[in-house]
């Protein structure tokens, strides 16, 4: 009994050293994200909904840098005064930075 309970002990203090490694794991494919904005790759967007309460705006987009598939999703802005130069139905071309582990659209930039 006595190497059964200390066997979960054992166990017990492994397990956030494991849960930390899993997290970093789940982190590893959007590397990219962390990189200066002005370097990143540029994304072709159509902006589907602009939340100016939220400092949001939700956008269809196609394949990311990161892996991450094509998909409509809304992203934090890094300056909230681009909410105003947007309007649903406009395409965009935007890149992706890291704002407290929430992407943000950090670079944006408008069809002439």
């Amino acid at each position: 009994m006595k190497k059964l309970i200390a066997s979960f002990a054992f166990v017990a203090t492994l397990a956030p050293a494991f849960a930390m490694a899993a997290d970093h794991d789940m982190h590893a494919g959007h590397g990219a994200m962390h990189s200066d904005a002005s370097q990143s790759a540029l994304i072709d967007g159509l902006v589907k909904k602009v939340d100016r309460a939220g400092g949001k705006m939700t956008v269809s987009h196609g394949a990311l840098p990161n892996g991450m598939p094509a998909m409509t999703m809304a992203f934090k802005v890094k300056d909230v005064s681009w909410l105003d130069k947007v309007k649903e139905g406009q395409k965009i071309r935007f890149a992706l930075g890291d704002n407290n582990d929430a992407m943000t659209i950090v670079r944006l930039e408008l069809p002439k």
